[in-house]
């Protein structure tokens, strides 16, 4: 007897198919993910989501998060296409829980996020549930994750994955294999140690990118399981996260929202993939379209010491230099300490001769829009708003308050928190005229809050999705203001906060040589728009050291600091030719993909190299910090070659052979740029 096909589910966007089956016997699966139906598809079967609630028993003995009876009962009752979004119901008639799945078409990928309803008449505790589960034929593959601390962001790692899950011979054993292999956030840094993306590479195949969308806790993994390899991708967990939501009868809550993208190729296929996927996600304003390059008065410059006496020179320079915005960092609030005086955000008395309000005059003078930092989420101990706010207003464990290093973290879940940074941003705006605020974050708060929330886990996803709405409605109030985020550098950037707001600070590192191999791995986590690269030139610099620091900045979003009006002539004429560029390559940077032609950079590398190509033409950067040598570059076959930065100094010889270019890059530090057309 012939078997008998199982309902389908056909969904497709230009470029873009997917196919799922479901039955009475098994929950709906991701069948096919290719560019059209008659391509092979890049995934193998596998179930969509699986949801862990307490009481319940777990049919896989691993170290994954796979298989959960509630999750496995899930059986398909309709589904609907709507505009860009596909959406799949399922229903447990067991504990009578009900599952909407959304997956919304998002230039080259799709973002999938689920939604959990309790269907019953009890109370349902969920324990965990996957943003996204994709997998793919066992074979040769590499898996790329990336590392990160302050300081020390983006250090990514390639690995054959049958290393990180090696063959145990499970068939002589009579039992499945157990490999797992994971990624986890800890506390509120979403990004200060593991990064929310992955890469399963395949030279010879399909590719495949994933992130985890959102400032709380996530968890990624990757698992064997039936000769295939399962990527779960999760926001917060009771596991990792102590994350716990208490459903009561017809409650429900979503996960975080996954990004996943499949591309024809290897590591960079892969990467350019998810690149447009997040310019498909961003809500941009129109605000933003000129990608202006701002100077930021901090990075080894006045470092949160401000005053009228100490900007006024800083002003002249920036604007001589081609500055569009002028940030004024901190300390410019409270009774002169930054950090305990956090959350009092007026001006510290006595601080500014003339007011800060003459800095701001000077900057418009000069033709620049001026700015102001800001930590919204911190209150520091000695700020009286620590004492005026409620503590209902405050991070909680245990019903006492979270205090980190002098810092309360608030609690946007709060509308005391709301309301207090609403009233300082609404008056800095109208007292001062601003057009840009730097939100900084520069505390790990831990796990998150207890208060008002099952679990501390679900208090932290709870506040910092406030957070994002609290972003949004700014932004709403004010749309001629930029909002930068910043997170100790980069420990909070994930794509739950870029997707709204217009700058990210890659890092506070402070030395430029340390500060290439952040700039050039910064596109594997943020468009190269938004990759707020510091460029902070030094008196003590040589010529070649202060072209090597400029670099960086021209290679992505030129954030500009330094005492720029003691540099001599010379070295200011190569900020001002390094800005220049910048600005007439940033649109192009903004519709550029990176490549990386050595390979992601190693923090020692000698040789660094960023590409960011713009389909006719590019943008090749080239660091050195180690000995001579000739940098090799396949990649570039039969491209036409010119150095574009900086003139003033030697070029570096390019030789081609076979119409491959190999550059010769002399003893380091030193850096050029090229166009490649």
């Amino acid at each position: 007897m012939a078997a008998t096909a199982r309902p389908v589910i056909e969904w497709a966007k230009p470029g873009l198919h997917l196919r799922f089956d479901h039955g009475d016997d098994h929950p709906v699966r991701l069948l096919h993910w290719a560019a059209d139906p008659d391509a092979a598809s890049a995934v193998a079967p596998s179930a969509i989501v699986d949801v862990d609630t307490a009481g319940e028993r777990r049919s896989r003995y691993d170290q994954s998060h796979l298989h959960w009876g509630a999750g496995q009962r899930l059986r398909h009752t309709g589904h609907e296409a709507l505009g860009e979004e596909l959406r799949i119901h399922q229903r447990d008639p067991r504990s009578g829980l009900e599952v909407t799945s959304v997956f919304r078409a998002a230039g080259p990928g799709v973002q999938i996020r689920h939604t959990v309803r309790n269907g019953a008449a009890d109370d349902l505790v969920v324990l965990a549930v996957s943003s996204a589960l994709v997998a793919v034929p066992d074979g040769a593959r590499d898996l790329l994750w990336g590392e990160s601390e302050w300081l020390a962001e983006g250090r990514w790692h390639q690995r054959p994955l049958a290393e990180l899950m090696p063959d145990v011979n499970a068939e002589f054993h009579g039992r499945r294999p157990r490999g797992n292999f994971a990624v986890t956030s800890r506390g509120s840094f979403s990004t200060g140690e593991f990064l929310p993306t992955g890469i399963l590479a395949a030279d010879g195949g399909p590719s495949l990118a994933w992130q985890v969308e959102t400032s709380a806790g996530w968890h990624w993994e990757t698992t064997q399981i039936e000769g295939t390899v399962l990527i779960g991708v999760y926001g917060p967990t009771d596991l990792h996260h102590q994350f716990t939501e208490r459903l009561a009868p017809g409650a429900s809550f979503t996960t975080v929202p996954a990004g996943f993208c499949v591309a024809d190729g290897g590591r960079d296929a892969a990467f350019a993939a998810l690149t447009g996927y997040r310019r498909a996600i961003r809500q941009t304003r129109p605000v933003e379209a000129g990608l202006p390059v701002v100077y930021n008065d901090f990075m080894n410059t006045l470092m949160a010491g401000p005053s009228t006496e100490k900007e006024l020179p800083l002003i002249e320079a920036a604007a001589e230099a081609g500055a569009e915005y002028y940030c004024v960092d901190a300390g410019w609030f409270g009774g002169g300490n930054w950090w305990t005086d956090a959350g009092d955000w007026h001006e510290a008395p006595g601080r500014f001769t003339g007011g800060l309000s003459s800095v701001f005059d000077a900057i418009r003078a000069r033709g620049m829009r001026p700015g102001l930092w800001l930590e919204p989420e911190a209150v520091g101990i000695d700020s009286p708003v620590a004492r005026q706010l409620p503590e209902e207003a405050f991070f909680q464990r245990f019903g006492r308050p979270v205090s980190v290093n002098g810092h309360l973290q608030l609690d946007f879940r709060h509308p005391a928190a709301r309301a207090h940074l609403d009233e300082a941003v609404d008056r800095l705006v109208d007292e001062f005229g601003l057009s840009f605020f730097k939100l900084d974050y520069n505390i790990n708060s831990g796990v998150g809050t207890d208060a008002d929330a099952d679990g501390p886990g679900a208090g932290l996803l709870g506040h910092t999705r406030a957070f994002r709405d609290w972003l949004v409605d700014a932004q709403a109030r004010h749309p001629g203001v930029l909002f930068e985020s910043c997170s100790s550098g980069g420990m909070r950037m994930d794509y739950h906060l870029l997707s709204v707001a217009h700058l990210q600070s890659t890092s506070d590192q402070q030395d430029f040589r340390r500060y290439a191999p952040i700039a050039a791995a910064a596109p594997a986590s943020v468009l190269p728009e938004q990759a707020g690269n510091w460029a902070y030139p030094a008196v003590s610099m040589s010529i070649e050291e202060t072209a090597f620091a400029m670099t960086a900045g021209v290679m992505g979003r030129l954030y500009l600091s330094g005492f720029l009006g003691e540099l001599g002539a010379e070295r200011f004429a190569l900020v001002r030719e390094a800005v220049a560029l910048h600005k007439d390559w940033r649109h192009r940077i903004a519709r550029a993909h990176p490549v990386w032609p050595f390979g992601l950079p190693g923090w020692e590398d000698d040789l660094i190299a960023l590409q960011l190509d713009a389909g006719t033409e590019s943008l090749l950067a080239l660091w050195s910090r180690g000995a001579a040598t000739t940098a090799t570059l396949p990649g570039l076959r039969d491209r036409t070659f010119e150095q574009i930065y900086p003139s003033a100094l030697p070029a570096w010889t390019i030789r081609t052979t076979d119409g491959v270019p190999a550059i010769e890059v002399p003893a380091g530090p030193a850096a050029r740029i090229f166009a490649a057309r």
